[in-house]
C-alpha cells in the first residue's frame, strides 16, 4: 500500500513539475498565460460512503488550471501590435473558424488583410453608412492600398479685417494686374474633381458709399462671376449678406473635371482700424492621396491616413469575452477555442463594460512570474525527494518482513 501511495504523490510531483516547466519555457512568450496544478486527495468509496477508517489512497491531480491575470505591457515600433489591457480577446478568423488570443502581433499579407503569424485575419466591425460600425457583423480588416478619392472646394470661409479708415483706390477701372484698382487681396489654393489645384484669389475694394466694400474672385487668373458688396455696420461687423455668404457661380477648368462652384462665407468677416489683417482661410476641398499610416486608437478604432490629410475608418477590432475563460481549449500558438465550459463568446468593443482597453503599438508579455515558478520547482522537487524517500522507506520494511526467518 505505501509503495501505490507513494507512487500517486510521485506522478503527482511530476506533474507539477512539468506545469512549472512549461510557464518558465514561456517566460518570454507575448500573450501567454502560466497555469497552475491543482491536487485531489483520493479515498475508497463504498456504496454507503467514506468509510471513518479510510486512510486515504494517495493524490491525483484534479485540474491543470490557466491563470488569466494581466501581462505586463511592452511597447514596440509597430503600429499593428496590439495589447489588451483588461478582459477580452482578439478574435481571429481561420477560413471561417473563429480562435481567440491575447497575443496581438499582427502584419500586413499580400492582399492587405491583417493577419497573425499564421495567417488567421483579425475580425473587426465594418463601418457603417451612418459613420459608426455594424456590432451586429464580423468582418476582415483589410488596409486600403489604393489613393484617397479627390474631392472638389465647394464652401470656403475666410476670417479676416478690412481697415475701418481705408480710402477707395485710385483707379476706378478694376484689374488684378494694377495694384492701384483694389485695396486689398489674400488667396488660398482650391481644388476641382479631379483633385487639380487651383488658386483662387479675393480682391477687395473700397467703395465710395460708408462702410461698403466690393470682393472680386479670380481663379488662376480668370474672373469668376461678378463683383459682390460686403456692407458693415458702424461697429464693423458685417451686415449685408444677412447671412455672410456669396456664391460667386460655376466656372470651368481646364483639366477635365467638373465646373467650379463655390461659395465663401464672410460671416466672420470685419471692419476695425486701420489695418488689414487674414486670420484664417479654410476650404472643403482636397487632392488625391496615398496611404502613409495606420492609427488604432484605445478603442480599436482602425484610421487609415492619407498625403491630403483625409483620414478613413476602416474598421473597429472586435473583441470577445467569456464567462469562463478557464473552460477555453487551448489550440497552441498562445490561441483558445470556445467550449461549453468557457461559455459562449460575448462581442463588444474595447472600452465597454467588460472589456479592455487596446493599446497600439504593443504587446502584452507573458504573465508568468518566474521568481514564483523558481519557488515552485523547489517545493515541487522537495514533494518528488520525499515520495521517493517513502518508497525506499516502505523497501527497507518489506525486506525486512521478508527477511524473518
Amino acid at each position: 500500500m505505501p509503495f501505490r501511495l507513494a507512487l500517486s504523490g510521485l506522478n503527482a510531483a511530476q506533474a507539477d513539475l512539468t506545469v512549472t516547466a512549461n510557464n518558465i519555457a514561456n517566460t518570454a512568450t507575448a500573450g501567454f498565460k502560466g497555469s497552475r496544478a491543482e491536487f485531489a486527495e483520493l479515498f475508497s468509496v463504498s456504496p454507503q460512503g467514506v468509510s471513518s477508517a479510510a486512510i486515504g489512497n494517495g493524490v491525483r491531480v484534479a485540474n491543470v488550471s490557466q491563470q488569466f491575470t494581466q501581462g505586463n505591457i511592452d511597447f514596440t515600433d509597430n503600429s499593428l501590435d496590439l495589447a489588451l489591457s483588461g478582459q477580452g480577446f482578439f478574435i481571429l478568423s481561420d477560413s471561417g473558424a473563429l480562435a481567440y488570443k491575447r497575443a496581438g502581433a499582427f502584419q500586413v499579407d499580400r492582399s492587405g488583410y491583417v493577419v497573425n503569424s499564421q495567417n488567421q485575419r483579425l475580425q473587426a466591425y465594418p463601418p457603417s453608412a451612418n459613420g459608426g460600425f455594424n456590432t451586429g457583423a464580423l468582418s476582415d480588416i483589410q488596409l486600403v492600398t489604393s489613393e484617397s478619392a479627390p474631392a472638389a472646394t465647394t464652401e470656403a470661409e475666410v476670417v479676416l479685417n478690412l481697415p475701418g479708415n481705408a480710402e477707395p483706390p485710385v483707379n476706378a477701372a478694376f484689374d488684378p494686374a494694377d495694384l492701384n484698382s483694389y485695396n486689398h487681396a489674400t488667396s488660398l489654393t482650391t481644388y476641382d474633381s479631379l483633385g487639380a489645384a487651383h488658386t483662387a484669389t479675393l480682391y477687395f475694394i473700397k467703395g465710395a458709399a460708408t462702410n461698403e466694400w466690393t470682393t472680386r474672385l479670380y481663379v488662376d487668373g480668370a474672373a469668376v462671376g461678378g463683383p459682390e458688396t460686403l456692407t458693415y455696420s458702424s461697429t464693423g461687423a458685417l451686415v449685408a449678406p444677412a447671412d455672410g455668404r456669396i456664391a460667386f457661380g460655376a466656372h470651368p477648368t481646364n483639366t477635365g473635371a467638373e465646373d467650379m462652384d463655390m461659395t465663401f462665407d464672410f460671416g466672420r468677416t470685419s471692419q476695425y482700424g486701420d489695418t488689414f489683417n487674414v486670420n484664417a482661410v479654410t476650404q472643403d476641398g482636397y487632392t488625391t492621396g496615398r496611404l502613409i499610416g495606420i492609427d488604432i486608437d484605445s478603442t480599436g478604432v482602425v484610421q487609415a491616413r492619407f498625403t491630403n490629410g483625409r483620414s478613413l475608418a476602416l474598421g473597429q477590432v472586435a473583441i470577445a469575452n467569456f464567462a469562463n475563460p478557464q473552460g477555453l481549449q487551448q489550440l497552441g500558438d498562445t490561441m483558445w477555442a470556445e467550449t461549453f465550459s468557457s461559455g459562449q463568446a460575448v462581442r463588444g468593443q474595447a472600452g465597454n463594460s467588460g472589456f479592455g482597453l487596446i493599446q497600439s503599438g504593443a504587446l502584452e508579455a507573458s504573465n508568468v512570474d518566474i521568481t514564483e515558478q523558481l519557488v515552485n520547482m523547489i517545493t515541487a522537487q522537495r514533494n518528488f525527494q520525499a515520495n521517493a524517500q517513502m518508497i525506499s522507506t516502505a523497501d527497507a520494511i518489506t525486506q525486512t518482513i521478508i527477511n524473518i526467518r
